[in-house]
C-alpha cells in the first residue's frame, strides 16, 4: 500500500471519530468577540499553534506514536495518563475521551491492527492521543507523519468552525490556510526537536474559552 494513502486516511475528516463536532474554544472566542474576522482568526490560530500545540500537544502526541510503533506499552500507558491529566477543562477531557473511544471502536475490528496493539488498546482507558498513535502503528505511518496528519486535521477543523460560526467564506479560509502553512512547518520542526524536559504550555486563553463554551447558551459545537 502506498504510504500516502494511509496518511490521507488518517488525516481525512471522514475518519469517524467526531472531531468535527468540537470547536476547542474557538466558538466561544467568536461569541465573546475575540475572533471577529480573518485577521483575528489568524492571531487565534497562530497563537494556538505556536504557544500550545508546538510546545506540548504535538510533542506529547509524537511520544505516543514512537511508543506505539516500538511496542513500548508501559511507556504508552504513562503517556496516556499524562495526556488525561493535562486536559484543563471538563470539555477538553470529554472530547479526548469521546474521540479516543471512537478510535477504539474503529480500530478494534480492523484487520491491520496486530493482536498486541489490540489487547493494549482494549485494556486502556480511551484517549485521543492513544488511539491516534495505535492507528498510526496499524497503518504503518511514521510518527512524524502521524503528527503532521494530526496538525493538518486540527487546522482543517478550526477552519471549518470559522466557516460555520464566524462565518468565514471558503476563499478566505484558503487564504488563511496559505498564511498558516509556514506556521505548521515551524510547529512540526519544534515538535521534532523539543526534549521532554521542555514540554509545557500555559494556554490560559484556551482554557477560559473552553470553560465559557461549556456554559454558552447557544452553540453549534459540542461541549
Amino acid at each position: 500500500m502506498r504510504p500516502a494513502w494511509a496518511l490521507m486516511r488518517l488525516a481525512s475528516p471522514q475518519l469517524p471519530i467526531g472531531g468535527y463536532s468540537y470547536s476547542q474554544g474557538l466558538e466561544s472566542a467568536i461569541e465573546t468577540g475575540i475572533v471577529t474576522d480573518a485577521d483575528t482568526a489568524y492571531c487565534w490560530l497562530h497563537d494556538q499553534l505556536e504557544l500550545n500545540l508546538a510546545r506540548f500537544e504535538a510533542p506529547l502526541l509524537l511520544a505516543h506514536c514512537h511508543a506505539a510503533a516500538q511496542g513500548d506499552w508501559k511507556r504508552l500507558s504513562e503517556l496516556a495518563s499524562q495526556h488525561r491529566a493535562s486536559r484543563e477543562t471538563r470539555e477538553l477531557g470529554l472530547e479526548s475521551r469521546q474521540t479516543g473511544f471512537s478510535l477504539t471502536q474503529l480500530l478494534k475490528d480492523l484487520p491491520e491492527l496486530d493482536n498486541e496493539a489490540r489487547e493494549h488498546l482494549l485494556a486502556s482507558e480511551p484517549t485521543f492521543a492513544l488511539g491516534w498513535a495505535i492507528a498510526a502503528r496499524a497503518w504503518h505511518i511514521a510518527p512524524a507523519e502521524a503528527v503532521s496528519a494530526w496538525l493538518w486535521g486540527w487546522l482543517e477543523n478550526q477552519l471549518a468552525v470559522l466557516m460555520k460560526a464566524l462565518p468565514l467564506g471558503q476563499q478566505a479560509a484558503q487564504r488563511l490556510t496559505s498564511k498558516l502553512m509556514p506556521v505548521l512547518d515551524a510547529v512540526l520542526a519544534t515538535t521534532l526537536d523539543l526534549p521532554e524536559s521542555h514540554w509545557g504550555s500555559a494556554p490560559f486563553g484556551l482554557a477560559l474559552a473552553s470553560m465559557a463554551h461549556e456554559r454558552q447558551y447557544s452553540r453549534l459545537f459540542r461541549s
